[in-house]
């Protein structure tokens, strides 16, 4: 099938998977189909298919890419020294990075349950060695006494939950700075593991 004059797959690919990313987030993964995605994009139903195979492996390339952005930026991060330190730069990078996606944070936490079984697998990977961050901090300030938490797994759990929330309700430009949202979050965190 010819591609649209003027398509071309560096601009056309990346509008693909923008206009899945915004119709996959306003309207869910299953009630999304792939006529939509092109009519969002300007493209022939057919056009898609020159750029991914089908609407799985769309959301599946939408969440690995998020989930490998996530990693990358961590990576880069400074993660202070000890675990107080630690986890203060987990919770203001979490916050800070999630705040500017705000449809690949839905997708990446309330579309997983469409994702074909090997998909899930490898998404589900990439969310635990995210998740093994977290943990290892909290283990590590537990055993240096500085964290008290019955169960660090559940903690884990429970934070990313509280921080991943911010998605929710935050709007920008309203009540509450990110710095303000950030500081807060902080606040809150440090006194749920307080030892």
């Amino acid at each position: 099938m010819a591609r649209k004059t003027g398509s071309h797959s560096q601009i056309t690919g990346p509008k693909v998977r923008a206009a899945a990313s915004k119709l996959f987030a306003r309207h869910g993964f299953a009630a999304v189909s792939m006529r939509q995605i092109a009519g969002e994009v300007g493209v022939q139903a057919g056009a898609l298919y020159l750029y991914t195979p089908d609407k799985q492996t769309l959301l599946f390339d939408l969440m690995r890419e998020h989930m490998d952005e996530l990693l990358a930026a961590w990576d880069q991060q400074d993660k202070g020294v000890d675990p107080l330190s630690q986890l203060e730069a987990f919770v203001r990078f979490h916050i800070g990075f999630h705040l500017d996606r705000p449809d690949e944070v839905f997708i990446a936490y309330m579309e997983l349950r469409n994702l074909a079984q090997d998909n899930f697998i490898v998404i589900e990977s990439l969310r635990k060695r995210y998740e093994d961050v977290l943990e290892r901090i909290l283990h590590q300030g537990q055993q240096a006494g500085v964290f008290t938490v019955p169960d660090t797994k559940l903690a884990m759990m429970a934070l990313i939950a509280m921080l991943t929330g911010v998605n929710t309700w935050y709007r920008e430009g309203g009540r509450l700075s990110r710095d303000k949202i950030e500081e807060i979050y902080w606040d809150m965190t440090r006194k749920a593991v307080a030892g």
